[in-house]
């Protein structure tokens, strides 16, 4: 059977080949058999395919910037911000963050060295760390900064964005559970506010930003591992 005809006779089985291809992995281990002019087909397919590769790439990395910047910003406001949760005391509205409670009128610094108020301020902070880091490394294998080549740019932002979505998603947790616990049988009206709502949003823009450029290091690696072969 010619080429042609084995491409147009099994589209299922061409687009598969190509997937499998992409990810490097022999197409006879999945459907017991493969189009009878593989090589050919593995060279029309990356000739298709590798125009776009950079391109997407490139849209990986800019997409995983984009939501990183973002949640770096909304890291730094959810972590200096007073509006972590809103309660009533006293027939007085009140609020409070990781380092102030505010009482109408005027704000006061925690002066208390409470556990979870510490674990969560440590974990907001190390998140914002680990997120700026990788912005920064993010950047720099954006545009191909030639030094420290003796480790994949973007597999490395990648790594720290999860580690970034890690840190705050613990911060949230363990200031959500003690919050819910304490203050839910202290106080009968109250409410988490907009300090604490930007901290979840960071937790799913850090994530998605670590895919994003895990996405892009796998793109990378592909053209490499089809030139050594």
């Amino acid at each position: 059977m010619s080429r042609s005809s084995t491409l147009f006779c099994h589209p299922t089985e061409f687009v598969l080949d190509i997937v499998l291809y992409i990810l490097s992995v022999s197409p006879c281990s999945v459907t017991g058999h493969a189009c009878s002019n593989w090589d050919s087909l593995t060279c029309s397919a990356v000739l298709c395919v590798s125009v776009s590769f950079f391109g997407r790439m490139y849209s990986f990395m800019g997409g995983g910037l984009f939501c990183a910047g973002i949640g770096n910003i909304l890291l730094i406001v959810s972590t200096a911000t007073d509006y972590w949760m809103q309660y009533r005391h006293s027939s007085n509205y009140m609020h409070q963050g990781l380092w102030r409670y505010c009482v109408p009128g005027k704000c006061m610094a925690h002066t208390d060295s409470i556990a979870y108020w510490d674990a969560t301020r440590a974990f907001m902070i190390l998140s914002l760390l680990a997120c700026f880091i990788g912005i920064v490394i993010g950047v720099m294998a954006f545009i191909h900064y030639s030094s420290f080549d003796g480790f994949d740019k973007t597999f490395a932002a990648g790594i720290l964005f999860f580690i970034s979505c890690f840190f705050v998603l613990l911060a949230m947790a363990v200031y959500t559970g003690v919050t819910v616990n304490f203050y839910g049988k202290r106080y009968g009206s109250w409410r988490f506010s907009w300090s604490y709502i930007m901290g979840w949003v960071a937790v799913v823009l850090t994530f998605f930003s670590g895919i994003f450029y895990m996405c892009a290091y796998r793109m990378h690696e592909c053209p490499r591992n089809s030139n050594s072969r």
